[in-house]
């Protein structure tokens, strides 16, 4: 059985309290993450936490450190990134996006900008996770654009 993605949290996040001093800022960082998912299983009419909901709730953590790592490289802030990172789906590089999109857009048989909802849709359904929205946004616009 697979394990989820917040019982592996839980798993990594007990390990790094094992290792005392040592494992602190996962330790630290998986109890953000935790207290996160704890937040939205509490909302009212909240649906069960899932994977998807779980990797929306670190995708918006990894943002926040990203903001920090573009300001200032500290390797507390570039060790939290590759720890988020390792619970991510691999990115694709903006070759991959390019060549997806395109494959999307000649399936959906999408001719205008217009129509960028649905080959957003139909990326995001194939290749949730894998990829910056707004990369593969713009990379939807250009592409769009240019079939006209």
């Amino acid at each position: 059985i697979m394990e989820t993605l917040k019982e592996k949290i839980q798993k990594d996040f007990i390990a790094a309290f094992k290792m005392g001093a040592e494992g602190r800022l996962k330790k630290d960082l998986l109890g953000v993450i935790k207290s996160a998912i704890t937040a939205e299983e509490q909302k009212p009419n909240a649906k069960a936490v899932g994977d998807v909901e779980v990797m929306a709730i670190l995708k918006s953590i990894r943002k926040g450190i990203k903001e920090v790592v573009d300001l200032s490289s500290t390797p507390e802030s570039i060790a939290e990134l590759a720890i988020v990172d390792s619970y991510l789906p691999q990115q694709m590089s903006e070759e991959e996006i390019r060549t997806a999109v395109g494959q999307v857009i000649s399936e959906i048989g999408a001719t205008s900008p217009a129509e960028m909802g649905k080959v957003m849709g139909g990326f995001n359904s194939k290749f949730a996770g894998k990829a910056d929205g707004k990369i593969v946004s713009n990379i939807v616009k250009e592409l769009l654009s240019v079939k006209v």
